[in-house]
């Protein structure tokens, strides 16, 4: 058996029949893609659901299809999943979308009762993938959905946007009284003919937010420059911040999941925020060590799952997940106060990521002249 899939022997298929979860879908339009973790289908005429889903945290998504077979933007949930868990939603026809409306308990009373005849109306949770899908949310727990989720219970790959209008904007700023005197530019005023466009609220991923200040209010000069070389300040804040510095992995796995499963673009500038925020910082690797540990083993399951196309910087034209490793490689190789066995896991990831990858992580200490700091004389 490898390590990424489970066969579905008859003893995992009776257990699961008694203890899997159920999710019901009640007028759902066949056709509809419909997925649940990193797998997805069209629905057939006869769909109303999936059994046998294993306990744990699973994410459902669907988007809705037009005669034409044009899908509408992906709309997902999160779900941990008790065991024997039934669970109805009904799809609503004006809104082509899920209702968020509960479906009445008697009709839900009647449909477990009747569970025998739906039976062959529902297919079976992708075993498949069950291991690959487990690697990648293993750090994710009810606090950290009840956390991250919008408000509204779904996550959406196209956020509703609404016109963040005069009246609503915070009096006062200097940035306003600037704009309205003289001395813009061209893109500035054309900037304030644009709508300021939001997020519906109630919409939006409520993720950690990033540090913007990677340095203290009374900072010199030379702590700036160091603290803008060495994340480890803007990250020690962030987990600061956090019950448990190990939350910061469950909500890089969270907006992997969404990014992955969920097609969410916001949720991958979250991700790729916090890669780049862990992989500079270097005083903070031997006090959070098994924040970086995790890190490693966590980056590494979420690379196989991406073409490496996506991880591209369009602008730039390079890997940014590529050169922020190569700057936590050489943190954690010259780093003195990091213990052995971070230091040999990063050897063995970084060989992994070579070899898979054809990623060159030699000559670690010397800079990239883009990646260099510039030296400034001052009179």
């Amino acid at each position: 058996m490898s390590s990424d899939s489970i066969e579905m022997n008859q003893d995992l298929a009776k257990r699961l029949l008694l203890e899997g979860g159920t999710l019901v879908l009640l007028d759902v339009p066949t056709g509809t893609d419909f997925g649940i973790d990193i797998k997805s289908w069209n629905s057939g005429e006869n769909f109303k659901g999936i059994k046998m889903i294993p306990p744990g945290f699973h994410f459902v998504h669907y988007s809705a299809t037009d005669e034409y077979g044009e899908s509408a933007p992906r709309v997902g949930f999160f779900r941990n999943f008790k065991c024997q868990d039934f669970i109805v939603k009904r799809w609503d026809k004006n809104l082509e979308d899920l209702s968020s409306e509960p479906v009445p308990e008697e009709t839900v009373e009647r449909l477990k009762a009747n569970l025998k005849e739906l039976d062959r109306y529902l297919g079976p949770y992708p075993f498949d993938m069950w291991n690959q899908w487990k690697d990648l949310t293993n750090k994710i727990d009810d606090s950290i959905v009840e956390r991250c989720s919008p408000v509204c219970g779904f996550v959406r790959s196209a956020l509703e946007l609404v016109n963040f209008d005069d009246a609503s904007r915070p009096r006062g700023t200097e940035s306003r009284k600037r704009k309205r005197g003289a001395g813009l530019t061209v893109e500035e005023k054309e900037q304030e003919l644009l709508p300021d466009l939001k997020p519906k609220p109630g919409t939006e991923l409520r993720l950690s937010e990033l540090p913007q200040k990677f340095y203290p209010d009374d900072a010199t000069p030379a702590e700036i420059t160091r603290h803008s070389l060495d994340t480890s300040y803007a990250l020690d804040t962030l987990l600061n911040k956090l019950k448990d510095p190990m939350e910061i992995i469950g909500e890089l796995q969270l907006s992997f999941v969404c990014f992955l499963a969920g097609q969410s673009l916001e949720a991958f500038e979250h991700w790729k925020g916090l890669v780049s925020l862990i992989c500079k910082a270097d005083s903070l690797i031997p006090s959070q060590r098994a924040v970086f540990s995790e890190f490693l083993n966590v980056l590494e399951i979420q690379l196989s799952h991406v073409p490496e196309e996506v991880l591209c910087d369009i602008v730039a034209s390079n890997n940014f997940v590529y050169h922020n490793l190569r700057k936590l490689f050489a943190n954690i190789e010259s780093n003195t106060n990091v213990d052995d066995r971070l230091k040999s896991l990063a050897i063995r990831v970084r060989d992994r990521l070579t070899k898979k990858f054809l990623w060159d992580f030699k000559d670690l200490q010397e800079e990239d002249d883009d990646e260099a700091p510039v030296v400034v004389a001052l009179d």
